[in-house]
């Protein structure tokens, strides 16, 4: 089996748009009229969740009127953000069919498929001609592929000349061999987690410009423990991430907050510009 078919089948979950509905429902959601409100229990799949979205949209300057590409759109929390509150419009590619149905579907349901569009796709190989894009963003995608310079050179393809691009990936600051299950890897083969330096040469190789970049490590341990708090004193919700991480979740997230913790990994955003 290819590093691809792999990577999708480990996140494919069957049913995963009725338990999403079913969860929204039991929240008392109108699962009729969502809003993209409703859905921030599920749908931002990268630590940080909603506040580092929100952050990465600022770094990028995202405004209304530009299209944006979000490679690895998962089922579409950042993609519906950069449209609602940015004013852009956004297609995102992603390689797991069912996330690409599931994010669909659930832009349908907040009145925004007419500014948001979901393909199943390739980031090595994407459905866009050159020079398409005024930004893109890549969440949490590239700890799922080991050639990062063919990841940002395609990405580079696609931008338009001083287009920005947005990496938010986790990445290694040590040699320790990590723990798994991961958020996105079950074992260490389709695991490839690299230091800021590789993502850097890696960029410069592929015609960007290195504008900023910061650690979200402190954003994400201190939401992280809002909502263990949150979840000792009121319960679990219905609507989490455990619906997309399957019956493992608590391990997946008790592994990958336990590596940030002791310095291991950290959650970087890199702010890049292409020449």
């Amino acid at each position: 089996m290819d590093t691809e078919r792999e990577v999708a089948n480990h996140y494919s979950r069957a049913g995963l748009e009725n338990a999403i509905l079913d969860a929204l429902h039991a929240s008392g959601a109108d699962i009729d009229h969502l809003t993209s409100a409703d859905l921030r229990g599920a749908d931002e799949f990268h630590l940080g969740w909603h506040a580092a979205t929100v952050a990465l949209a600022t770094d990028l300057g995202l405004t209304k009127g530009e299209h944006v590409l979000d490679v690895g759109s998962g089922i579409g929390g950042p993609a519906r953000y950069f449209a609602e509150a940015c004013g852009c419009t956004v297609s995102g590619i992603d390689l797991t069919e069912d996330y690409v149905t599931v994010a669909t579907a659930l832009t349908k349901r907040c009145g925004l498929d007419d500014r948001v569009t979901f393909t199943k796709a390739s980031a090595l190989a994407l459905p866009f001609p050159s020079s398409h894009f005024d930004a893109a963003t890549l969440i949490h995608v590239g700890m799922n592929i080991p050639n990062k310079t063919a990841l940002f050179s395609e990405i580079r393809r696609v931008l338009k000349p001083g287009g920005r691009f947005g990496v938010y990936d986790v990445m290694r600051l040590d040699n320790v061999e990590l723990p798994f299950p991961m958020p996105w890897a079950q074992t260490s083969v389709t695991s490839h987690v690299e230091r800021p330096d590789t993502y850097r040469n890696a960029l410069e190789g592929a015609g960007f410009i290195i504008a900023a970049a910061h650690d979200r490590s402190a954003l994400a341990l201190d939401l992280a423990k809002a909502m263990r708090e949150k979840v000792a004193k009121e319960g679990a919700p219905p609507l989490g991430l455990h619906l997309l991480m399957g019956p493992a979740g608590g391990q997946r997230m008790e592994n990958v907050l336990g590596a940030l913790q002791k310095g291991h990994i950290a959650p970087v955003a890199m702010i890049a510009r292409a020449t």
